[in-house]
């Protein structure tokens, strides 16, 4: 705790992300290196616990509004579900990733020094899981010779393309995944809050990373995913991963100073009543209604991800409604009444965990993978995949229900009857592979940016663009733009990168691994 509480002192990682309200002044320089030399171990707390608060911050403040789980439709103070975004959001998100993975470096080359080959491993997961997220924002990316400037090495790296940065991330994985496999001994368990210093854990978390990556370029035929994906599942000796939610990537915070979650200090008014509330879009995917309006069935989840605001009624029942993402401000008013909140009780506890990735995502990953033929056992094997996805997500999320302030109490027969119901049936639905996608986008209900990379990827769900989005000209955002500090001091290369990707500095230039890169034929 005294060694923690040293370097959070002296701003080892250079960001914490507690104080919401202000969001953007986390801005540093991500070159500068503000550690000194320190033993490796002393860095490793302070970026699990730091890096799952900031995950936990994006979910809310980024990729729930992009992706229409929640809108801000409260006041015209936050407008991102309107896409109005720019250079100073851009900077601050570069900025994140870039400065976590430079300390993360940072660690890997005292764990280098130190012999400490535990750290070395988790150094390079943790680099690829930061690095993988700049990438998929902003598209081609430095890599090959990002982060040199920290040993005297150049200021102006030259972009790689976005195949390039996969390419490298998957040989970092590999190596990570051998360093594992050597079973090196993690000196002080009781500083994980993840996985407790268990190395099997770290490398299934390794290679459910991979499989995350193997199928964001998926539809990429050129990167022969379907290879790598065969050699990880029919050899889980050499490539473990995930294989229940008890090797869920999620940091456990204790509760107590400065092992607490992001929203810890949060009320509801600030968190969700006020502002973001759950939208159109959330319900439609959860709620079945007859024909008279009457709503007949729910998702187990959603009284978990929210709550009903007790005003609005259907029929004198008090019933679910979701507000309009994107929405005018002349909309927004009637948009807002009666809308339901985000679930604060649930999510604004000191020992809400930070999610990185779940076994969940990793079976909607096979599902996938085996109704395309990139694994064997075709639709059955993916009906298969499938249903452990969806079994896995609801238990994950039943753990939590009783923590709302009317306890949800989650048992089998709701997991049975919910893939039988028309929300979840895969004998039900006309289209596998929009089913898969849809159940996927709500199982990574506040998991990152994950559900904004898989909609550019797949194009499930299909969302509605509002009226309101005059921003980036009704276009959601396909990327986030390079920031106006990158192009100023490394302009020649950001702009062979933007020639490369086929399109201007903004949000309506598609990354390469997308869907709409894809179709275009860019």
């Amino acid at each position: 705790m005294n060694t923690l509480r040293k370097i959070l002192a002296i701003g080892l990682v250079g960001i914490l992300t507690a104080c919401t309200s202000d969001f953007e002044d986390i801005n540093t320089n991500p070159n500068r290196t503000t550690v000194g030399d320190v033993k490796a171990s002393a860095m490793f707390e302070p970026i699990l616990y730091n890096g799952a608060n900031a995950w936990q911050n994006y979910t809310w403040y980024w990729n729930n509004e992009l992706i229409q789980f929640t809108a801000f439709t409260g006041g015209g103070t936050r407008q991102e579900h309107r896409y109005f975004i720019g250079d100073q959001n851009w900077q601050s998100v570069w900025n994140l990733y870039t400065r976590y993975t430079n300390n993360i470096l940072h660690m890997y080359d005292l764990s280098v020094e130190q012999d400490d080959q535990s750290l070395q491993a988790i150094a390079l997961t943790l680099k690829v899981l930061y690095m993988s997220n700049l990438t998929d924002m902003f598209g081609d990316i430095p890599y090959s010779e990002a982060f040199q400037a920290r040993d005297g090495g150049t200021t102006e790296p030259k972009f790689d393309s976005q195949k390039e940065v996969y390419e490298q991330m998957f040989k970092e994985l590999e190596t990570a995944n051998n360093l594992y496999a050597s079973n090196p001994v993690f000196i002080k368990p009781t500083m994980d809050g993840m996985y407790g210093g268990s190395m099997e854990q770290w490398r299934k978390f390794n290679n459910a990373l991979y499989l995350r990556l193997l199928c964001r370029v998926s539809g990429r035929t050129e990167m022969n995913v379907g290879v790598k994906m065969k050699e990880i599942v029919n050899n889980l000796s050499k490539y473990p991963t995930f294989a229940s939610n008890e090797d869920n990537a999620s940091v456990q915070f204790s509760g107590a100073d400065p092992y607490r979650s992001q929203f810890t200090n949060t009320n509801e008014n600030s968190f969700t009543s006020s502002g973001r509330k759950l939208t159109e879009q959330v319900i439609k995917m959860t709620v079945l209604t007859d024909n008279f309006g009457n709503q007949t069935y729910e998702d187990p989840r959603l009284a978990i991800y929210g709550k009903k605001n007790p005003n609005y009624m259907v029929n004198g029942v008090n019933a679910w409604k979701g507000t309009i993402a994107g929405c005018t401000e002349a909309e927004q008013s009637e948009a807002d009444q009666g809308t339901s909140w985000l679930n604060a009780a649930v999510f604004c506890r000191a020992e809400m965990p930070g999610s990185f990735m779940d076994y969940a995502e990793v079976q909607f990953i096979l599902a996938e993978a085996a109704l395309k033929g990139y694994v064997s056992g075709g639709e059955s094997a993916a009906k298969q995949y499938y249903e452990k996805a969806v079994t896995a997500s609801i238990e994950k999320w039943a753990d939590l229900g009783q923590y709302s302030e009317t306890p949800v109490d989650i048992t089998e027969e709701h997991i049975t009857e919910f893939l039988a119901s028309d929300l979840g049936s895969w004998d039900l639905a006309a289209n596998k592979e929009e089913l898969i996608a849809n159940q996927k986008y709500l199982a990574l209900f506040w998991v990152g940016m994950e559900a904004y990379h898989e909609y550019r990827r797949t194009g499930y769900p299909e969302l509605t663009i509002g009226r309101g989005t005059v921003f980036n000209d009704y276009i959601l955002p396909t990327r986030f733009a390079y920031p106006n500090t990158t192009m100023a001091t490394n302009n020649a290369n950001a702009q062979e990168a933007l020639t490369r990707m086929g399109g201007e500095n903004n949000m309506k230039t598609p990354v390469w691994w997308s869907k709409q890169a894809i179709e275009s034929g860019i």
